[in-house]
């Protein structure tokens, strides 16, 4: 009889799916967190920098920027991981929003296949989504390299919509004219953008929050018949999720009216990860929808 060898997988991403600290220990998952520069300090997501934090600081008007961990960050817990576990799925924040995913990838070319870099072009909900579908792969029995490829070939079956609650983080960041969001501010315009694939993208406008919701909500919907298999009886074939920036408020009745739309279904809501949130503020809602592996 041939006995079949079950490798050993940690799973690793960033503080950017919005995993914290506390749920990463909870679920078995480990988490880099993500860096900021913010006046002439560097600080660490959920490390020493919390989300209320964060925003007394973006809303007091200090300098942020985003960076990535370093090189011997990530080595430093690749290294000592790979003394525990055979092999390492590696989930970092979209290749089209960081260079972390291209770094990462770089560094995995020294440890002879037993670190999998997965570039699967999803942040925040999402991307917390794929490291817990990751950790189900791995119980199943797959490689790291099986749950590597199946990752990457699943990248598409996410959406995320947000909607802006302002345009001046737009605008700082060089992302709008000045112009543009001085006419924008003046209609009351709220941009509801779109990550699908690499990158953050415009996707329409509106003038209210409940229109803008509206928007976000037959987005989400069409994804789902459209491209995720439609609506079956709960617990379904798509996860339904909410991220918000420091908006929970909104964010909670936001979920009541997913749960209408969708009865039985759970609807996970979380904050939007703050490397996203330095660059579109505080107030934003987002719908995303992943489609459940099987």
């Amino acid at each position: 009889m041939v006995q079949t060898f079950m490798s050993k997988i940690a799973i690793v991403t960033d503080s950017n799916s919005g995993i914290t600290q506390a749920q990463a220990k909870e679920l078995g998952i480990y988490v880099l967190p993500m860096p900021f520069m913010i006046g002439d300090e560097m600080y660490y997501e959920d490390i020493n920098l919390t989300q209320d934090e964060f925003y007394q600081k973006l809303e007091g008007g200090e300098s942020i920027s985003t960076s990535q961990p370093s090189p011997e960050e990530v080595l430093k817990l690749w290294d000592e991981l790979l003394k525990e576990y055979d092999e390492i799925i590696h989930i970092p924040m979209s290749s089209g929003l960081s260079g972390s995913c291209q770094s990462a990838m770089m560094l995995a070319e020294d440890y002879e296949g037993r670190v999998h870099v997965v570039d699967n072009q999803r942040i925040s909900v999402t991307q917390r989504r794929s490291c817990l579908d990751a950790l189900e792969l791995a119980e199943r029995g797959m490689s790291g390299a099986q749950i590597a490829d199946f990752l990457v070939k699943d990248k598409f079956n996410s959406s995320i919509y947000i909607m802006l609650d302002t345009l001046q983080y737009l605008k700082k960041g060089g992302r709008i004219t000045p112009a543009a969001a001085a006419i924008g501010t003046l209609l009351k315009i709220k941009p509801v953008l779109q990550i699908q694939g690499e990158k953050l993208d415009a996707f329409s406008k509106a003038r209210t929050t409940s229109q803008g919701k509206s928007i976000m909500m037959g987005a989400i919907k069409n994804d789902i018949e459209t491209r995720f298999g439609g609506i079956t009886p709960a617990p379904g074939g798509v996860w339904i999720q909410i991220a918000h920036t420091h908006n929970e408020e909104a964010a909670m009745a936001l979920k009541e009216e997913l749960q209408e739309q969708y009865p039985g279904y759970d609807v996970y809501v979380a904050p939007l990860s703050l490397s996203v949130s330095c660059h579109i503020g505080p107030g934003a809602l987002a719908i995303a929808c992943c489609k459940k592996i099987s």
